[in-house]
């Protein structure tokens, strides 16, 4: 008798705590993220998310400052979040940046900040919280490039094998005209069509607009922005398309915000 009532009230015991277990209430969702995930959000460009959140959260429009701060802000956690699981997975399979090439990273990542700063409060139009945060979001493509260099390789090792291809006979050479007039007429020609396309270029254009916002700007501050930026350009080696990026993120920290981008946002 005296087991079965031990047992008895071992249940009714037991029975608040199983209680409590399945009342454990669940974590609250996002108010930042209403019904996304990050992957989601990232799928969008930075400036389709700004709407569409300040559509879900009725903030307003789009240039409401306030609800505009809060959709860069979730962005850019939600692109961190995506560049450090990157990282992590990188490092679990030994397939990442050695320490060396991290810690050059890391300088060209404070040479570029340094660089943002002074940008920043040398512009011609002074910078507002606004165009702060779009820097700071734009700035967090460098970090997930460099880690996407290292996830390139493993792609590129991963892939099919190259087929055997038959070498192709050898073009033959045309007879040579070179005193000719037509000869002539089509070196200029061929001279025209390198120049033009030297001139449409994007890192020519890329750097002749920076020039051109480096030179409206008093000398002082021309000088001091010239010799930062050759910090963050000079000492690193870079591939082309992280130079040009570099360029046009320069171009952004120094344009007025009402001017129209010589160039697209990066996302």
């Amino acid at each position: 008798m005296g087991t079965k009532l031990a047992i008895c009230a071992f249940a009714l015991l037991a029975v608040p705590s199983a209680s409590r277990a399945q009342s454990k209430p669940h974590p609250k969702p996002d108010a930042d993220r209403p019904g996304m995930a990050c992957a989601q959000i990232l799928k969008m460009a930075s400036s389709e998310w700004v709407l569409s959140f300040n559509d879900k959260t009725h903030l307003g429009a789009a240039n409401d400052s306030s609800g505009v701060l809060r959709a860069i802000a979730v962005y850019g956690k939600c692109y961190d979040a995506r560049t450090d699981a990157l990282a992590a997975t990188l490092a679990r399979n030994g397939k990442g940046p050695s320490k060396t090439a991290r810690a050059d990273f890391a300088a060209l990542e404070a040479a570029l900040k340094d660089f943002t700063a002074k940008a920043l409060a040398d512009a011609a139009a002074p910078a507002d919280e606004q165009k702060k945060a779009y820097a700071a979001l734009y700035e967090k493509q460098f970090r997930y490039e460099f880690y996407q260099q290292y996830e390139a390789k493993i792609q590129k090792t991963a892939g099919p094998s190259r087929a055997a291809t038959k070498p192709s006979a050898p073009a033959a050479t045309p007879p040579s005209h070179t005193d000719s007039p037509a000869s002539a007429d089509s070196a200029h020609s061929a001279a025209d069509q390198e120049r033009a396309r030297s001139d449409a270029d994007p890192m020519t254009i890329a750097k002749n607009r920076f020039g051109k916002l480096l030179d409206a700007l008093p000398e002082d501050k021309m000088r001091e922005l010239h010799q930062a930026f050759g910090e963050v350009v000079g000492p690193y080696s870079i591939s082309e398309e992280t130079r040009l990026a570099v360029y046009r993120y320069a171009i952004f920290l120094l344009e007025s915000p009402s001017a129209t981008p010589s160039a697209p946002p990066p996302f």
